[in-house]
């Protein structure tokens, strides 16, 4: 056997694994000899039936398993003898695979780029107070009393925090809305909806719940809205400017529950200060679980930032991949239409591909730093994913365990990503911290 390495790149190489005349004989004569064993010819018993009848009707079949033993061959002894450090077999060019002949096989590879460990241990980190505000106390039990809120009719304005219900109808030019969006029929007219006066988030037309401050029912009048330039939901109006006449039909006001003996049962406390104890664990339990994944994100950028090796093609392409096909799914979630992600196919491949080379690079480092600090994965360990991902997905940890043995790949996508968590928490553990000034009330 003879092999030669030829350089792509860095990370990627070519070898060229020639077997001689005697190895690939040596394969026939396994392959041969084990299709005789098992296959059935009438008139002679198994494993009795002469080579070249085996061969005569099962030819086909006998090549396709001979050629799949010599590139294995190849690729094993290859790899023994070249001593790289394989990722991944990108491509196999087979050549001629005959008995009586030598064979040479190419086999594309890509490989562990060869890097030093930057120092890892006492990176510098900044988290924030974990010591909730009483200010921060008091928005929460408002939030709790928000979600148990009465909404009562209010015969006046209406004002910030209050809803309002009204009926409308848009124009473009003096042209009814309901002849340019008619797939859309929601952005021409509704006979009714609710909306926030002035809410924190964004109701279906952008805008409106400012206009609606200070209307009061019965009222009617024409307000003017302008659509964002990239508005997915109704393109026709990405960027025009559309009246709507709206007529008011009814104002309600938020009536918050009382902090009395009711409101705090039903938060499982007796009093006030409990309460107030167990939002301030709550938060407090926020805030350091904010604070672990700021040190995360702190360690990966100061280590990325450090990483000056490339990162190999095929891990980079099957990161990649991922990366589009998850952002795409939240998308289509979000009724995002499909045409939008055709036009802006180039930025979301480059952004993809960007995302992919970091996530590449990080995941080449935590694994030889689990490999330095001989960080492993247990049973333990995946026992808890396991009862994780039950709890996470609504499934039975015994089926769910049952269904992953039989993906072999899938449970080393796993131990991997344990190991990668593993790493990351152990240099979180060995961090360096500083917590930065509370802010003033």
């Amino acid at each position: 056997m003879n092999v030669q390495i030829a350089d792509i790149n860095d990370t990627r190489k070519t070898l060229t694994v020639t077997l001689d005349k005697g190895e690939v004989d040596g394969e026939y004569k396994v392959i041969l000899g084990q299709f005789a064993q098992q296959v059935r010819l009438p008139g002679f018993r198994p494993g009795k039936a002469p080579a070249q009848l085996v061969e005569r009707h099962y030819g086909k079949e006998l090549r396709e398993e001979f050629k799949g033993r010599v590139v294995s061959k190849a690729y094993r002894d290859g790899l023994e003898q070249s001593k790289l450090n394989v990722i991944s077999l990108v491509d196999v060019e087979e050549g001629e695979v005959q008995p009586g002949l030598s064979a040479a096989i190419k086999l594309t590879v890509d490989v562990r780029p060869e890097f030093t460990l930057p120092e890892y241990a006492g990176l510098e980190t900044e988290i924030q107070p974990t010591e909730p505000t009483d200010a921060e106390i008091d928005a929460v039990i408002e939030g709790l009393r928000s979600e148990r809120a009465d909404f009562k009719v209010a015969e006046r304005p209406a004002a910030k925090g209050d809803y309002v219900r009204f009926g409308y109808e848009g124009t473009l030019d003096g042209k009814p809305l309901a002849d340019i969006v008619a797939d859309k029929a929601i952005y021409a007219k509704a006979p009714q909806t609710w909306e926030e006066v002035e809410g924190a988030n964004e109701g279906l037309l952008p805008g409106m719940s400012k206009e609606l401050a200070g209307v009061k029912a019965g009222d009617k009048k024409t307000v003017t809205l302008g659509f964002p330039a990239e508005f997915a939901a109704a393109p026709a109006l990405a960027g025009k400017t559309v009246a709507y006449a709206i007529e008011v039909q009814e104002v309600r006001e938020r009536a918050l529950p009382p902090l009395d003996e009711k409101f705090f049962k039903e938060n499982q406390v007796d009093s006030l200060d409990a309460l107030k104890a167990q939002v301030k664990q709550s938060l407090s339990m926020r805030k350091d679980y904010e604070n672990r994944a700021a040190q995360r994100r702190q360690i990966t950028d100061a280590l990325l930032a450090k990483a000056s090796f490339p990162a190999p093609e095929s891990l980079v392409a099957s990161e990649r991949d991922g990366v589009l096909r998850q952002f795409i799914e939240e998308n289509m979630r979000r009724g995002v239409p499909q045409e939008d992600f055709e036009k802006n196919k180039k930025e979301l491949f480059e952004s993809a591909s960007k995302a992919a080379v970091a996530r590449v690079k990080m995941q080449l480092i935590l694994a030889k730093i689990a490999e330095a600090e001989k960080i492993k994965v247990d049973e333990q360990d995946l026992n808890s994913w396991l009862m994780r991902e039950a709890m996470r997905s609504g499934q039975k940890p015994d089926k769910l365990a049952k269904e992953l043995g039989k993906d072999r790949e899938h449970i080393r996508g796993i131990q991997q990503q344990i190991l990668f968590d593993k790493a990351l928490d152990f240099l979180v553990s060995k961090a360096t911290v500083k917590t930065a000034s509370a802010p003033k009330s």
